[in-house]
């Protein structure tokens, strides 16, 4: 996507047990301009989250010990409406059971795993392009 003038850069957190997936997330969106922090635990979300809050939140739903279900519920309790863009992706949780049961945790949008980046791309644009 091309940069326009009056786009801004996103504060995002992305957070996987997975390595890679965070790498190459943080790397598609950094090349977008972003500023990407990124957790590989749930806890670590939580605590990224009270440092700065970000603007979007992509978040792995099937994290060990404490679920990205979870971790959505508990940003909706402490941030109500001021809760940010939150996008879960999985690669192993894909039936429509699971998509209602990431919409009913707060989710905005889900991808399956890998994410095709255009896609992640255009779910952040209306962010990008609001004052």
């Amino acid at each position: 996507m091309s940069a326009g003038s009056n786009r801004r850069t996103l504060r995002l957190l992305v957070a996987d047990d997975e390595r890679d997936t965070v790498q190459t997330l943080a790397s598609i969106l950094s090349d977008e301009g972003h500023s990407v922090a990124y957790a590989y635990s749930a806890p670590g979300v939580l605590a990224e989250i009270r440092k700065e809050l970000p603007d979007a939140v992509i978040v792995d739903i099937s994290m060990p010990d404490i679920s990205g279900l979870t971790v959505a519920r508990e940003m909706k309790r402490i941030y109500g409406e001021a809760t940010p863009l939150m996008i879960a992706i999985s690669g192993i949780f894909i039936g429509e059971s699971d998509r209602m049961l990431t919409e009913i945790a707060g989710f905005d949008h889900f991808l399956q795993k890998p994410c095709d980046a255009h896609t992640l791309l255009a779910l952040l644009e209306p962010l990008r392009a609001a004052a």
